[in-house]
């Protein structure tokens, strides 16, 4: 709901890393599950935990790069702002 509703970009960007924690509490709760049943190597389930950091990481390299080049020309962190930047 944070990246539908809001409009900062700073907070839409938080908002993304939450999402991608929850994924990574899910993988593990799952594996757990799953690996108490006999059904999954816990191992499959930690290496996607560990691709899901790898993706979260880079998402904040390459959003902050962002954010910090929409501020330097607009002055703002405004997502409607960006409609402006296409001309």
């Amino acid at each position: 709901m944070g990246v539908l509703m809001r409009r900062n970009a700073i907070i839409i960007f938080m908002c993304i890393e939450l999402m991608l924690n929850a994924v990574n509490l899910l993988l593990v709760a799952f594996s757990k599950m799953w690996v108490d049943a006999g059904r999954i190597d816990a191992d499959a389930a930690q290496l996607f935990v560990f691709f899901v950091m790898v993706v979260a990481a880079a998402e904040v390299s390459v959003g902050l790069a962002i954010i910090v080049m929409m501020y330097r020309n607009t002055h703002s962190v405004d997502i409607n702002i960006l409609s402006r930047l296409k001309n």
